[in-house]
């Protein structure tokens, strides 16, 4: 009998397993979920069971920010009219020479995440054996990593936590643009010096921009 391509997938997603996050860094609480690894697991389950994902982007450009779409098409590669559409993953981008790649890595890696229903966390055997982060030796660490204000050669004092919790509390859209404006000087220098905080930083501004539109 002919596997067909839902078949495929199925078993695809059996075999793919998890991805391990990444390790974290000084003034982040929480483990990045990469995109290298994500499409590295992801690759290998689709290619081992004859799917070959081809993706198209659109971008929406603001005057703060740009939104990257990534719609996704599986298809399978002895029927290749035959395909499975992983649709509306989006990003948020800076409207920088890295804004449309960076938006669209991490559109693609939700897309992947979605299509295999890949599990995430610390340990190579079980996706769902992280650390809870309400454990009071976890947070009593991280608070004191992240409570600290960073600071090299003297150029610029940033405090990731308190950042984080101030675009994630903003109670409105004109309010959490502003914060970002404020930001900007530290936000630039930890895109440099530090790109997994950054990256942190840039997640908890989307996700609150994504709240506060769909309240809108």
């Amino acid at each position: 009998m002919k596997t067909n391509i839902y078949q495929k997938l199925h078993k695809a997603a059996c075999e793919a397993g998890g991805v391990v996050k990444g390790k974290k860094v000084q003034g982040m609480m929480f483990n990045p979920l990469l995109h290298d690894d994500v499409q590295k697991v992801a690759m290998e389950a689709l290619l081992s069971n004859g799917l070959y994902p081809v993706c198209t982007y659109t971008n929406e450009v603001t005057d703060n920010f740009m939104m990257v779409t990534c719609n996704m098409k599986i298809h399978d590669i002895e029927n290749p009219t035959d395909c499975i559409s992983i649709d509306g993953c989006s990003a948020l981008a800076n409207l920088d020479k890295f804004g449309s790649g960076n938006g669209m890595s991490y559109a693609k890696k939700y897309a992947f995440l979605n299509a295999l229903n890949l599990k995430t966390g610390l340990d190579n055997d079980d996706g769902y054996k992280a650390t809870p982060f309400n454990n009071k030796e976890s947070n009593a660490k991280a608070n004191d990593n992240t409570g600290k204000t960073l600071r090299e050669a003297g150029e610029v004092s940033v405090n990731i936590e308190d950042m984080k919790n101030s675009f994630a509390k903003a109670i409105h859209l004109p309010r959490l643009k502003y914060l970002k404006k404020t930001y900007e000087p530290q936000l630039k220098y930890l895109q440099t010096k530090n790109p997994d905080a950054f990256s942190l930083l840039k997640q908890e501004y989307e996700s609150r921009m994504e709240q506060l539109n769909s309240q809108s």
